[in-house]
């Protein structure tokens, strides 16, 4: 192994020394990582920098021979980039939105080699990042930063509740025509994510759109805004209302489920149809969204 220089890049801009570092050394602890740049092994424009240092446009980085994992080499199927392509909702010089399909992780990890950051990253051939996620059955709008000042501010506004995310769902029983507010705090175990008093604060408001009624059947459509983004949340709160999403295979209703897949549904019903936030780039309220896939569609057509 030998020395390497990095230069950095306006997505790495203003990154810290040591995160920046952590992402090229795959594998490498971020312990160590702090170690050689205390020793000075790490440099930045010939200078030693402290670990909080924050990157500069065009900064060189000299990194010392340090021995990183061995990354296995992806491959990303033509059909999964023209998928990914024909997907785009939106596209400027700092984020690209595409209506994420169901089935498909957002990245890679817990046995999937491939996900959709990383098939967008082979396409673009730069480093782009996720502004938030979804689940990989769920389908919608999702976000993707090609800046790092654009991912910075959309985490900002996250963090701040100032963007409006909507979903469609389909969920269990007939659902008076109200609006619904779930506020239970959510915690993760070591299986599933659970409503308890020591979790953290999560608010879903519920506001069913129609019913369906079919002899022992019923079901309602509902549109869902959330004023937080905790890992499952509709899910969870829809199961604590008493009205499972369907076919939601870790929190659901085993008989609704088996209606629903009767009358034909082969995917969880939960959509994210609409975003709305301020961009980064033009400081405009701009709203995105994604039309309900054709497979919801159809079945919904026929309850």
């Amino acid at each position: 192994m030998s020395i390497s220089f990095q230069i950095v890049d306006e997505f790495s801009e203003g990154q810290r020394l040591d995160n920046y570092l952590l992402k090229i050394l795959k594998g490498v602890p971020k312990s160590h990582i702090c170690r050689v740049i205390r020793k000075g092994w790490v440099r930045v424009n010939k200078g030693r920098k402290k670990v909080s240092y924050k990157l500069i446009l065009n900064d060189i980085v000299r990194i010392p021979p340090i021995k990183v994992s061995i990354i296995k080499s992806i491959y990303i199927s033509d059909s999964l980039k023209k998928l990914l392509i024909d997907a785009k909702l939106y596209e400027d010089k700092g984020l690209l939105i595409i209506n994420k399909p169901s089935g498909l992780s957002v990245h890679s990890g817990s046995g999937v080699d491939v996900g959709i950051i990383e098939a967008l990253r082979q396409i673009y051939k730069k480093p782009i990042e996720l502004v938030h996620r979804l689940d990989r059955a769920t389908s919608g709008v999702l976000l993707i930063a090609k800046k790092r000042s654009v991912l910075k501010n959309l985490h900002e506004q996250l963090s701040q509740h100032t963007v409006e995310k909507r979903y469609t769902a389909l969920v269990k029983g007939v659902w008076s025509k109200k609006c619904h507010t779930i506020d239970a705090p959510l915690y993760q175990n070591s299986r599933y994510i659970m409503v308890d008093a020591k979790g953290k604060y999560a608010i879903s408001h519920f506001q069913p759109l129609k019913n369906f009624s079919d002899g022992g059947f019923s079901a309602s459509l509902v549109e869902i805004s959330i004023e937080t983004g905790r890992t499952h949340q509709i899910r969870v709160h829809a199961k604590y209302a008493g009205h499972a999403l369907a076919c939601d295979d870790k929190y659901g209703d085993k008989e609704f489920d088996r209606q629903v897949k009767f009358k034909g549904l082969k995917r969880l019903f939960l959509h994210a149809h609409q975003f709305i936030f301020t961009n980064p780039l033009t400081n405009d309220i701009q709203k995105v969204n994604a039309s309900l896939p054709v497979e919801l569609e159809e079945f919904l057509a026929k309850l």
